[in-house]
């Protein structure tokens, strides 16, 4: 596969990627998971479903050229910040995300791919990625990993009620799967929160409804995440790193 890591490029070579590449761009967070799940896990399991999808690219030749950008660790987190996170605000993110794409253009690439690992993230980095085609020659995607499925199996689209959910069975069970030495076990199970958040259980479909402390009030974390499952978590992943090939592979054809 043609595939390599920004880091390890010399900048010739980062020019000669950027003619027909496409630069990936994953990002995350350092929050708060409960008390069992370490601050950076979105940003290690948008990382995991990364690796995966590039290695099922390269076992499906010809596969598309790719460059990895590092992972930018930190993302828009003040939600959390209640237990502990490294949060940017809203404009900052922005402002990262219009710099990073400046910079790869200046540097020669005319596609590029942001693949996120953290909810707070999602409006920003579309925002981002759509402000930025408007004012710069660039054809450029972006994508929450949950979102992107390979639909072979409809058992393992996950739980539609908790998925992705925050520090619950749906993250827990990715983490065990993909770094279960990093999960404090045994996984306590959640006490119900009555009445569930507004964040989660909207009173009418359609609205985005926030309450100040809600957060707090559910203890960080937004299920049950006692009975999560390393076996069930390495499918899901594996589902969501052969949707992220497909729509690597997608953008591809469509971009060129």
């Amino acid at each position: 596969m043609s595939q390599s890591r920004l880091t390890e490029l010399t900048w010739r070579e980062v020019r000669r990627a950027g003619e027909q590449g496409i630069a990936v761009l994953p990002i995350g967070s350092q929050e708060q998971h409960a008390g069992h799940l370490p601050m950076g896990t979105d940003t290690l399991l948008v990382e995991e479903v990364l690796d995966r999808a590039l290695a099922v690219l390269d076992q499906e030749p010809p596969a598309p050229e790719v460059v990895r950008l590092p992972a930018l660790p930190f993302g828009h987190s003040p939600h959390h910040l209640f237990a502990a996170a490294v949060s940017l605000s809203a404009a900052t993110l922005g402002a990262v995300l219009d710099d990073v794409l400046d910079s790869l253009v200046t540097s020669g690439y005319r596609r590029v791919m942001v693949v996120n690992g953290h909810g707070g993230n999602d409006e920003i980095m579309r925002l981002a990625v759509k402000r930025f085609a408007l004012r710069a020659r660039v054809t450029v995607a972006a994508c929450s990993y949950w979102t992107v499925t390979a639909d072979e199996d409809e058992d393992e689209a996950g739980r539609p009620d908790v998925t992705p959910g925050h520090a619950g069975w749906f993250e827990t069970s990715l983490m065990l799967a993909a770094r279960p030495e990093l999960v404090r076990t045994p996984v306590p199970a959640r006490t119900p929160v009555e009445p569930p958040p507004l964040f989660d259980h909207p009173p009418h479909p359609g609205l985005t409804v926030e309450r100040h402390g809600e957060w707090e009030r559910v203890d960080g974390s937004t299920d049950d995440a006692s009975g999560a499952d390393a076996d069930r978590g390495g499918r899901l992943l594996d589902d969501r790193a052969r949707g992220l090939a497909r729509a690597i592979r997608a953008f591809d054809a469509a971009s060129r």
